[in-house]
């Protein structure tokens, strides 16, 4: 952390360190300004991704804690650094262990987030390779659902991403999200005579 800033006890860093996670709900993801519709945050980017990588993990036989673990914190520097989406980063660059570094600092979180970080970013284990592909896969059902609603310009997009998916399991997931409409969930859960239906009653 900046050797200016002053000296705080565990537990108020513990604090600070909490409400820079809530940073990530007011953190844009930027690449839907090229892709002409949809929007989220990096809070709500981060809790799907935790899911499908403990979904990965449990279809792997892979450490589920861990690939959890890596998920829920993969994007936590963009509270300080914000999302750089690929034409950003052709021109910019972050210093993103870095802002993880000074936003674990005097938490006791240190060694724990930096060490999923570490193992994350080099791809070495089963867990981070699931882990990358849960962060992948997020971004497929975002383009998914863009694409069944008319935007043809997500379609392309989801053909590149698919082919970025890293382990087998990922690509079982990729192939069944581009083959299923994003909307079948709920609006099959009745039956076709309910939706003819008013508050249950016929018409």
């Amino acid at each position: 952390m900046d050797s200016k800033a002053p000296e705080r006890d565990k537990n108020t860093r513990l604090v600070d360190f909490l409400f820079e996670c809530g940073m990530l709900r007011k953190t844009p993801r930027t690449g839907y300004q090229f892709l002409g519709s949809g929007s989220e945050n990096v809070a709500e980017h981060s809790f799907r991704t935790a899911v499908i990588g403990y979904v990965l993990a449990t279809m792997a036989g892979a450490d589920v804690a861990r690939t959890t673990h890596m998920c829920l914190f993969h994007d936590l520097h963009e509270a300080r650094t914000g999302d750089f989406n690929y034409v950003n980063r052709i021109y910019n660059s972050s210093q993103r262990t870095a802002a993880l570094e000074d936003a674990t600092a005097g938490t006791g979180l240190e060694e724990a987030i930096l060490g999923m970080w570490e193992e994350l970013e080099d791809v070495d284990t089963l867990e981070a390779r699931l882990a990358q592909d849960a962060d992948q896969l997020d971004f497929i059902m975002n383009l998914k659902e863009e694409a069944d609603l008319g935007n043809t310009y997500a379609t392309k997009w989801l053909d590149l991403a698919l082919e970025r998916v890293r382990t087998q399991w990922g690509r079982e997931l990729a192939q069944t999200i581009a083959e299923t409409d994003h909307s079948e969930w709920w609006f099959l859960v009745r039956n076709k005579d309910w939706w003819t239906r008013k508050n249950g009653k016929p018409k």
